[in-house]
Formats: C-alpha cells, structure tokens, sequence
C-alpha cells in the first residue's frame, strides 16, 4: 500500500469510512484488528493473531491489554472501488475507559465485538453506551464462534440460539440509550447484512450477504472443525481462504457505516453545541475541506524524535505544514509543524490533509484531547464525559531529591497522554498525588514512569477519595470579613437528585453563568425549577450549584466573580477533611458590603465567604460520602460460599445472584476502600477463575460508627491541625 494511495483517497470523502472497535477486554479485539490489518497488505499472514501490531507500548504487548487507542489506516476494494479505513483500537479494560470515549469522538461507525461464548458483558455495555452517545453507528461481530463448535460442541440449531440472544441483547441495548429517531434504524441484524460472525484467531468470517454472494454455507464451518487437529488446522486454513475475515468485515463496514460527509450531517448538532447556521458551523456540518479547520485530537502520544503528536479527527477544513491554528480551551495560537496521516502504527508525513480523516499533527504545544484547535477562535466541542470519575489515590515521590523536576515534567506528561488521571503536583514537599479509577490503572501508569521515562519512583498504598455533603437544609449563615466590614449570608441544603443526575450525565453543563441561557433554562424548568430560582443561577460547578438570591444590591456584579471563586475553593476542599464536596445547593441570601471599593477587595471576600459556606455546612449536618463500586463478578458455582464471605469481609452487599449449569454471577456494592487488593483476594477465593468487571460507580454515606474515625485518619494524612 503505497503512501500516495492514501493521500489521494484521502480527499475522495465519500470513499472514507472511520470507525472503532468495541468490545470487553479478552474477546480478541486486537487479534481481530490485525486480521483486517493483514487483509489490507499491512504485516505477514502468519504472526497475524499472534503479533498485535496495535498494541506498540511495550507494556501492552507483555500484558496482552491494549491500553493506547491508536489509530491505522487501510485500504479495501469493493466491487472494484476502493475505500480509506481509519481504525481505531480501543482498550475493553475499564480502567481504561476514558480512551474509548475519546475514540468514539472521531469516528461515525463501531464494530462492536462480542465473544460468542460469554455473550455481551458489562464492559461492551459501557462502550456501547458511549458509542451512542456520540451518534456512533454500531454493527456487530460475534467472535471466537470456533469455541462453540470444539469445546461447547453445540449444534447449528443450539448455535442459531445462542447468536439471536446475543443479537437481542446488542438491539435492547441500543433500544434503551439511542436517541428516539435512532431506536429501530440502528437495530442490527442477520438478514440486513449488519451482522458477522467468525474467528479472529483463526482468520475466517461469514456474514448473510457474503454467504449468499459466494455459496458458503454454515455447515461447511462446522465440517472444518470435525476430524484430526492436523486435519481442523489444513481445513480452517482453506476457510479463511475462502472467506478471509477482513473481507467480510470491511464489507459490512463500508456497506452499513456512513461516510464523514452524511455523518457529520447529524452527529454535529450533537457533539457540537456552537450556532449551525454560522459560517463555521456550515463548514461542520458539510465536513466541507474549503472551511475553516476544525480538528479534535483525541489521542496525544509522545515520540521519541517528533515530540507530541496529537492525533484526532479534522471535521472541517484543511491543514498543512505552516499554518497559525487557534487552541480554544488553553486559549493560545500554534503552529503546524508537520501534518501526517496513519500507516499501520507508522506515521507517514504527507503535504497537506482535509476534512473528514484521521489525522496526526505535530506543533501543538502541550495540547490536552479533547482541545478544539481551529483557525480563529470558535465554541469548543463540549468537554469529552467520562463515565466514571477517578476515585483512587497515589502519592508519588521520587528516589532521589534531584530528579524531581524530571517527575514534575513526567507527571505533566502523563496527564496529557490520559485525561482520565488527575496529577496534582506539590512542588513544596515534593509529593505529587496521582488519582485513576482503580489499582489496576495507576500500577500500569507507576510501570510506564519507571520503564519508558526510566524514572525510580516510590508509591504510597491506594488513598481513597471521599467526598463532602450536607444532609439537611441549614439557616443563613454569616461569614463576616477580616475588617469587618462586609457580611455574607449563604444557606445550604442538599441538591436534589434529579438536578445532580443531570449534571453528572453531562445534561447539564458545568460552569458560571455569565448571561441568560435559554438551553439552561428550559433544562431546568424540565427538572422541575422555577422561574425565578433558574434566573438566579450563577454557577454549576462539580455537582454543586449555587443562587444568588440577594435583592436589589447595588454592588453584587463588583463581587459576584470572587464570591464564586470562594465557593469553588470550598467545594475542592471541604470543612470536614479537605476533601471534595459534592450535591449541595447553596444560596446567597444577603450580603452586607462596605461602600468603598477599596475594603471589599479579594482579601476580604474570600475569607468572609468560606466563613460563610463552612458555618453552614456544620449547621446542615456536613457528611462525609464514600466511592462504592458494582461489579459483576463471575465464577464457578462451587466458590459461591467463599465469595459470598469474601464480600461480606469487605463491608460489601449482594445485590443479585444468577446461577446458570456450572457458573454463577454476583452483582456486589463494595466501598472502594476495602477493594484495595481486591484482583488478589478474588484470585485467591475462586483458585484464579473468578473475573469481576465494574459496572457502575456511586458515592454513598459512610457508616456513622465509621465516620469520626474515618476524618480522623484523613486529617492526619494531610496533616492538618484542629482548626484548619
């Protein structure tokens, strides 16, 4: 495949097609990737399964997870025409979530993945979730179908079953999150040619259409497996000659999924909230390479002579060697210093490159994903969700007192190569807090600091994160300030449930708000505010909102901004243990200010605000919330009792139990603090067969008799005196 190939196709935008894959980690995603890659000519057909071309940090390829969504490109003919296919790779681990969010921003179509043995599992769920989410057309693959037939042993009829419930999971799926007009047109099916099935590591696949076009029939499969194993491995050979996988599988793609141009049409007005019939808004819809450039990188690897490379999606315009773009939330001009397109894993640097691909440029400096880089300053696409927040804790320090600016700069990297990990540097006493969504995720980030930036780093055990809320609504409360001069008067109470569901599914933005907005509005009056307390809204910040319910003050626009600053202060650091607070509504009754400018500057309302805030936090019963997670664990029947303990042990509850011929499933809440060590304790209850995935992630009470001890412990961490 030659680079000019890709260049040319790359403007033909009806000939492009970008799309994901998306599945649970194990049911073969890279294996099955590099089956299309050795289809499209990209690497040799006998390590194809075994090489994983995708997975190029080396941690990946000795852990057998692919952790780096990175992007390749091939080229397939179809009835004589041929077609660009970027891939995405996304990691099925959940630790890893916050990737395929990211992928699922730049791409029109997914394969979902699915092991046709274990069905669909809570990490498909997850991503198809977000697949949806972002108008990503899913179509479907059952993989490892030669399992059923050696070692299940079904017959085609068992087998026929066993597909349609897989199926009718994937449809009451995409029935429940698509968007109403998308409910029935994205169902996927056997007859409409939206559904495959085969063995991505025996390289073969068969599709209805496929079948129908070349005569093959489902007993051939099923005869292929029957006699000696040399016997099964010369006559699976001639079935992937004869219905090799990439190209049944491109087929469906580029005959269900839609190109740039018809899929920016209704993807825009979805993942883009700026004006449509704006020039540039225009430009988006019509993924138009005349327009502006718009580019969204989404994944940002660091190379060892380029530099960064942000690679994302360019949905308008386009870009070449040279040219002054604009990065929207770090609020800065850059420079393009190379533009390339994907090669495989290999970057191959081209002149220029339009709308509607995926792209790598070089130039962005310390560019985030998720940024909105476009020629002059435009709305940003909204801040890219993640499902599940960060809720575990490392403190990270290095050996020796003198690499500690090279950690510095390491950490800074790292929080750019993955937004889902919160780095908070103290460069004073030299330890740096590292936050992800499990063990898992921060050992691996812990592994890639030693290996790849050779840096000699010590971890503390896992620190928990809590969070702070109030549990009754409080009177007014006054904060006086140090000249006492001026008077804040707030009221707490706790949010109410429908209102924060909103703000955590991303419904409602985050944010201050500087003039009337009517999306907030009618969001709000849905959720059952009233007028007048939706007018009196300033800021939504981290699941707290705040009012300003004075009346008539003259000089309320003059402190308004630093009153705000002073609740986001509070809500980072709370009263109780300087933790985050989170759920509560708090309101600005009165304030009392000095009439000279002069004495009502920061260093007076800040201190009289937080004074305020606290004093009603205590009067509204502050509590301390803790992370609790569901997970869905999976194993034989006979540890049933040894789980069940195991749970228990760790303040954990039952919450469903499904007990099939030989295996069982438990769904169990447990506190996030005591799942510290939780992969070993499983390992060791169930002889190394159990396997949990987390399903969702809350945040709930901690128990009263735990409570006092708990801030205790946190406090002396911190190091925090009484009446900090």
């Amino acid at each position: 495949m030659a680079e000019k190939d890709i260049s040319k196709l790359m403007e033909k935008q009806d000939k492009i097609r970008n799309i994901a894959i998306a599945a649970h980690i194990d049911h073969g995603k890279t294996t099955f990737s590099d089956n299309l890659l050795l289809g499209a000519g990209m690497m040799s057909s006998e390590t194809a399964g075994k090489q994983r071309v995708l997975d190029f940090h080396e941690d990946e390829a000795s852990r057998g997870i692919t952790i780096d969504s990175a992007s390749i490109s091939m080229i397939h003919k179809v009835e004589g025409e041929n077609y660009l296919i970027n891939l995405i790779d996304t990691p099925g681990h959940v630790d890893f979530g916050g990737d395929v969010t990211r992928a699922m921003r730049a791409v029109d179509g997914c394969v979902i993945l699915s092991c046709a043995v274990e069905g669909v599992m809570p990490q498909t769920e997850t991503v198809v979730r977000q697949a949806l989410k972002e108008l990503v057309k899913p179509v479907l693959f059952i993989n490892k179908v030669d399992r059923l037939i050696k070692e299940v042993k079904l017959t085609p009829e068992e087998m026929q079953a066993k597909f349609v419930k897989i199926i009718d999971h994937v449809n009451q799926l995409i029935k429940n999150i698509a968007p109403t007009e998308y409910k029935n047109k994205w169902q996927v099916g056997v007859a409409e040619g939206t559904v495959a099935f085969g063995s991505a590591f025996h390289n073969w696949a068969l599709s209805f259409p496929y079948m129908k076009a070349k005569g093959i029939t489902f007993k051939e499969v099923i005869d292929s497996y029957q006699g000696t194993d040399e016997e099964i491995k010369e006559k699976v050979k001639v079935l992937a000659k004869k219905a090799p996988l990439h190209e049944v599988v491109l087929n469906m793609v580029i005959r269900n999924h839609p190109n740039p141009v018809d899929a920016q049409k209704y993807r825009i007005p979805k993942i883009w909230h700026g004006d449509i019939d704006s020039e540039v808004g225009k430009s988006l819809s019509k993924c138009d390479s005349a327009g502006m450039p718009v580019f969204v990188p989404i994944k940002i690897v660091i190379e060892k002579h380029a530099g960064e490379v942000a690679g994302g999606r360019l949905f308008s315009g386009t870009i070449k060697q040279g040219d002054e773009l604009y990065m929207n939330m770090a609020k800065r001009k850059v420079r393009v210093q190379q533009v390339s397109v994907y090669k495989g894993a290999q970057r191959v640097i081209v002149d220029k490159v339009n709308a509607g691909n995926i792209v790598g440029i070089i130039g962005l400096k310390d560019v985030f994903t998720g940024e909105t880089v476009s020629g002059e300053q435009i709305e940003p696409f909204e801040a890219i969700k993640h499902l599940f927040e960060a809720v575990v804790t490392k403190s990270i320090t290095v050996k020796k007192a003198a690499d500690l600016p090279k950690m510095v700069e390491v950490l800074k990297q790292i929080a750019k190569e993955d937004p889902s990990i919160k780095i908070e540097i103290n460069e004073q006493t030299g330890e740096s807090l590292m936050s992800g969504m499990g063990e898992l995720h921060l050992e691996i980030i812990e592994n890639r600091i030693k290996t790849e930036k050779g840096l000699e780093v010590q971890t503390s055990p896992p620190i928990v994160v809590y969070r702070e809320t109030v549990s009754k609504e409080s009177e007014a409360v006054e904060g006086r300030s140090p000249n006492k001069h001026n008077s804040f008067f707030i009221m707490i109470e706790p949010l109410e449930d429908n209102i924060y569901e909103a703000i955590k599914s991303g419904d409602l933005a985050e944010g201050r708000v500087k003039k009337k907005s009517p999306e907030l509005a009618t969001k709000l009056s849905e959720l059952g505010w009233s007028g007048d307390t939706i007018r009196n809204v300033k800021e939504i910040y981290k699941g707290n909102v705040f009012l300003d319910e004075t009346r008539g003050e003259v000089h309320i626009g003059e402190v308004i901004e630093m009153i705000l600053d002073a609740f986001e202060m509070v809500v980072d650091s709370g009263p109780l243990a300087h933790e985050p607070c989170t759920k509560m509504k708090l309101s600005l009754m009165d304030i009392k200010l000095h009439e000279d400018a002069i004495h009502r500057g920061p260093a007076q309302v800040y201190p009289a605000v937080r004074e305020s805030i606290k004093g009603a936090m205590k009067k509204a019963k502050a509590e301390l919330l803790e992370p609790l997670q569901i997970h869905l664990i999976e194993f034989p029947n006979k540890f049933l009792g040894a789980i069940t303990k195991l749970i228990g042990g760790k303040r954990g509850q039952m919450i469903d139990v499904k007990q099939e011929e030989a295996n069982a499933e438990v769904k169990a809440k447990i506190p996030v603090a005591e799942m510290i060590g939780w992969s070993n304790d499983l390992r060791s209850s169930t002889e190394g067969r159990g396997v949990s995935s987390l399903v969702d992630q809350l945040f709930e009470r901690v128990p009263a008799g735990l409570q006092t001890d708990i801030i205790r412990k946190i406090r002396e961490r911190k190091g925090l005196s009484e009446n900090q």
